[in-house]
């Protein structure tokens, strides 16, 4: 059953894009790149699923979207980074165990110890008891049981506008449905474009691969051809195919991502900037910082927001109840706003509308420590204290009506401005030459070699070859480059794989193999297990 009230006027579909590049260094002990993982499964995948676990448990329905990557799935099946990620949840848990004791003559600092160890040894026992340290089994279930709707997206999260042949922009797509077979025992629905970037060819390529909706942003659906008649209330179908977009709602990106007005900026909220990684004393946190004893962020953090423009050192001390109180107030505030905005759209447009409402996944827990508890409270809210709407997957709108009109979209992304510079300026677009020319490569080398008497050392190689081809298309690295952040390293990341598959295009082509050099790329880059090269082939 769709509605969880009768009679309802319209839909909520809530889509979190949960995706990560690649990162994984087997040549060292550790590596700071990888915290992103383990941050993000501390911070946001095991507090969704515990939100998740917790509304299921108590008859609450509800629904919810997620796209998870390709590139994550990977890396949250890999034995190496599992191994590495229970040392670090192992650590925090040690690490939240002494501030309780430091603490305990600081009554707000010690309540927020006593937050942090609790939902350590919540985490603990969640990723190695209840999901078997396979938290995609968490997610499978959930959508096994039909409240969350998993989709996938480019293999490696390439940029396809930039893509030099539609045989890249297939591969990238091929190769995503296979490895979400494997993982979810399923054929993907839905994608999320990377970036949100959609080019014409796109949905004729989702199409022949079985793929029924797409994501937009607001404008590549507004600027479609006609003009939608439902604004971005209603999904458009793609002209020729039987692909269907749906597009980011202005109004609930805004209340959530908006610097000025978004919920997360409440100055009650734990401040992200301020960590004891920098606060406390160098000889205590020291165990808990990287073998090179520099200091970084650990994940513990004892003060608010505060006010608007204060310096860090100025912040006051994070009190939990208060921070909990705000995501009631901002909860009820986001529920009764879509109960006004859909009655108003339900009168007006003659239908019942779908408000999309898009976001980054790692926004929920790691950026804005709260926001899982937002999404708790917002279900039981939906579900509890109101019936002008529920909570719909795209998957679920699209078996229930069938007026949609026709519209051919709008070249767009959801990046700065709207369209592809973030992905294609000064300081980035060296990287295509060489991408376009690997791809000439991949697409010659797959074509000739397609054929069934090659020995299995080409094979692998041809295979490692396409690995380090999708790596490298990573659109994550141009969107680093862009920013500022962490810049060394995608470029060194983009370099590397480019020089990689120059060395085994150069062993393929002349039939002569350094097994070392081979066998070392090959444990550096362990993506996609069961890739084959021929996916490249015309």
């Amino acid at each position: 059953m769709i509605d969880n009230k009768k009679n309802v006027k319209g839909y909520l579909s809530l889509v979190l894009h949960a995706h990560l590049p690649f990162v994984r260094h087997p040549e060292w002990e550790d590596f700071l790149e990888e915290d992103w993982l383990y941050e993000a499964i501390t911070e946001t995948y095991l507090p969704l699923l515990d939100v998740f676990e917790r509304l299921y448990d108590e008859n609450i329905d509800f629904r919810i979207t997620m796209s998870i990557t390709p590139t994550l799935c990977a890396m949250l099946s890999d034995e190496l980074l599992i191994n590495r990620y229970k040392k670090h949840l192992n650590k925090l848990l040690e690490l939240s165990e002494k501030e309780i004791v430091r603490t305990q003559d600081n009554l707000a600092q010690n309540l927020t110890a006593k937050m942090y160890n609790q939902k350590f040894v919540r985490y603990k026992y969640l990723f190695e008891k209840k999901y078997n340290s396979f938290i995609l089994s968490g997610f499978k279930k959930f959508q096994d049981c039909g409240k969350l709707e998993i989709i996938t997206c480019g293999a490696t999260h390439g940029f396809f506008p930039f893509m030099i042949d539609n045989k890249s922009i297939e591969a990238q797509v091929k190769i995503a449905v296979k490895e979400y077979e494997r993982f979810f025992n399923r054929h993907p629905r839905g994608i999320w474009l990377p970036e949100c970037a959609y080019v014409s060819s796109v949905d004729q390529i989702l199409s022949d691969n079985g793929i029924n909706y797409f994501f937009l942003d607001t404008h590549g659906l507004l600027l479609g051809t006609p003009t939608p008649e439902f604004d971005v209330y209603s999904p458009i179908k793609c002209p020729f195919n039987n692909v269907f977009a749906f597009a980011r709602d202005l109004e609930t990106s805004k209340q959530v991502w908006s610097k000025d007005v978004g919920y997360p900026g409440d100055f009650r909220y734990r401040e992200f900037y301020r960590d004891i990684g920098y606060d406390l004393d160098y000889d205590y946190i020291k165990p808990y910082l990287h073998s090179d004893g520099v200091r970084r962020n650990v994940g513990l953090k004892y003060h608010k927001i505060t006010g608007k423009n204060c310096d860090l050192e100025y912040k006051q001390e994070y009190y939990p109840p208060d921070a909990m109180n705000a995501t009631f107030e901002h909860s009820s505030n986001f529920s009764f706003n879509r109960e006004k905005q859909i009655e108003y759209l339900f009168y007006s447009m003659g239908k019942k509308p779908i408000v999309v409402a898009t976001y980054d996944a790692e926004l929920f827990g790691h950026w804005w420590f709260e926001g899982p508890s937002f999404i708790e409270n917002l279900f039981r809210i939906i579900y509890y204290n109101q019936n002008v709407y529920s909570t719909i997957t795209p998957s679920e709108y699209l078996s229930i009506e069938k007026e949609i009109q026709t519209v051919k979209p709008a070249d767009s992304s959801w990046g700065d401005k709207g369209y592809y510079e973030v992905w294609l300026n000064g300081t980035n677009d060296w990287i295509y030459r060489h991408l376009h020319k690997i791809t000439d490569i991949m697409i010659n080398l797959a074509t000739k070699y397609n054929k069934p008497n090659i020995s299995d050392l080409k094979r692998r190689a041809l295979n490692q070859l396409s690995r380090e081809l999708l790596l490298a298309q990573s659109s994550d690295w141009a969107f680093i480059i862009n920013n500022g952040t962490m810049t060394e390293y995608a470029e060194k990341r983009t370099k590397n794989h480019i020089n990689r598959f120059f060395k085994l295009a150069e062993f393929i082509e002349n039939d002569n193999y350094d097994m070392h050099i081979l066998e070392d790329i090959e444990k550096k880059d362990n993506i996609f297990l069961f890739v084959d090269y021929r996916v490249y082939s015309k």
